[in-house]
């Protein structure tokens, strides 16, 4: 007997059910898109290694799914190159492409290539599939979606402003209240990095202080040391664990920590205007907050970054991030085009609306009407019927064979289709509400309005 087939760790198979709500997400952030002016845009899922590599830090390079050059991939390494075991210097022979790990990356190199057909600022987003060869765990895949909006072509933080509301707006629309959008600056981050001594450890600083939630404060610590920051660096670094008060509060005692470097400074009067301005703008569900522990462990970002966070009873990690990039195109060769953009995390945020138990139930209906199938005689005035119930956008179909009643009755309550057609006589039809089991005699005109 054959083995049961199975797909890739990491990866899932989605039911129509599935499917129905994960649509449910996009059209909603979909919607909101295009209120805020964005664009739709759409890369290749995979790209040019050279585009990728190196532009997520070591980290993130080891995430990256290589894909085999067709034909003989060994045909352009040596004996002795195969016998010396550096993968590095292999994939580089045998893989010349890579699946993307994100949609940032790809829409910079779109971007650069594109420039001369577009208008700047330049508003888009993008709702496609990436791939990270990461470790599998809840709310954490291997192929997973990303819906990205980004502009780049203007330094204005009002662009800032408008992507904390674009959040906001997306999840009061979920109904999911109480997401957290973190918010920090890599200037700030650059400056503390500054005052403790550590500026030549910036990127390390910065990545293992992004694990805190993770790894907790000794873990942080103890990568840090063995990264070589100093102990001293981490005494000086300490209250950073423990910052509490409002942003406000926040914002002075950074200026006080940092009020010896002009980096951390300009990052404290970003972070201020950001701040300011959405608290006098309002939000809808949304809570602002100012983490100074927010890293998130990229090179590309030089401002704002953002990550939001699920409402504190849920366990999720992050659902959404993002940050300002000021050159991120002049890794392909267009300087000085600065840009910000943030990400929803579709998978992640699906499992947060399915345990707060958010989606409408009619986002799983299908098929609105089933017209019972009692054979020859009766078929085509169903199908008649149903192409009218169509044409008037409404969901109906007919049960293919003529089968036992109790069989097609049972087939709509495991499709979860509300009601059905049981008779038809003279252009009158008996329909039945599945749930109440009311039955009501309706002509075609009534059956339309019920319904629709």
């Amino acid at each position: 007997m054959a083995s049961k087939p199975s797909i890739p760790k990491g990866t899932r198979d989605f039911s129509p059910a599935e499917v129905a709500k994960r649509n449910y997400i996009i059209s909603v952030m979909r919607l909101h898109f295009e209120n805020f002016g964005y664009q739709p845009i759409e890369t290749p899922s995979f790209e040019n290694s050279e585009t990728l590599m190196g532009k997520y830090g070591e980290e993130g390079d080891r995430l990256i799914f290589k894909i085999l050059n067709s034909g003989d991939y060994l045909d352009k390494v040596s004996a002795e190159q195969l016998q010396s075991k550096n993968y590095k210097q292999l994939t580089g022979k045998i893989s010349e492409k890579a699946l993307r790990y994100d949609l940032t990356v790809p829409f910079a190199r779109y971007v650069v290539q594109h420039q001369s057909e577009i208008e700047f600022p330049f508003k888009r987003y993008q709702i496609q599939p990436v791939w990270r060869a990461d470790r599998p765990q809840k709310g954490r895949f291997r192929e997973f979606y990303q819906c990205d909006a980004d502009v780049v072509g203007s330094k204005s933080l009002w662009q800032e402003v408008e992507l904390v509301q674009l959040y906001d707006s997306v999840f009061a629309s979920l109904g999911l209240n109480g997401v957290t959008v973190k918010i920090n600056n890599r200037k700030v981050l650059s400056g503390i990095a500054e005052v403790i001594g550590a500026s030549d450890k910036l990127i390390d600083f910065t990545v293992a202080l992004d694990k805190l939630d993770k790894i907790g404060e000794d873990g942080v610590k103890k990568e840090m040391i063995e990264k070589g920051i100093s102990e001293t660096a981490l005494q000086k670094v300490q209250p950073l664990f423990n910052f509490s008060g409002t942003i406000q509060e926040k914002l002075e005692k950074l200026s006080q920590l940092l009020s010896s470097s002009e980096e951390g400074k300009r990052g404290i009067e970003e972070l201020r205007f950001i701040c300011d301005n959405v608290t006098n703008l309002g939000l809808q569900s949304a809570i602002l907050d100012l983490d100074v522990t927010l890293a998130r462990g990229l090179n590309y970002y030089t401002g704002a970054i953002f990550e939001v966070t699920a409402p504190k009873d849920v366990d999720m990690g992050s659902i959404g991030g993002g940050g300002r990039y000021d050159d991120l195109t002049g890794i392909f060769g267009l300087a000085a085009m600065s840009g910000v953009g943030i990400s929803f995390g579709l998978d992640r945020i699906y499992l947060v609306l399915e345990e707060l138990n958010l989606f409408p139930e009619t986002v799983t209906t299908s098929t609105k009407v089933l017209f019972l199938n009692f054979g020859e005689s009766h078929t085509f005035a169903a199908m008649k019927t149903i192409t009218t119930l169509r044409n008037q956008n409404i969901k109906a179909e007919m049960y293919p064979d003529s089968a036992k009643i109790d069989k097609q009755f049972k087939h709509a309550e495991r499709r979860g289709i509300p009601f059905v057609i049981k008779e038809i006589e003279d252009s009158n039809f008996t329909l039945k509400d599945i749930q109440s089991g009311e039955q009501l005699q309706l002509n075609l005109e009534d059956l339309i309005k019920k319904l629709s």
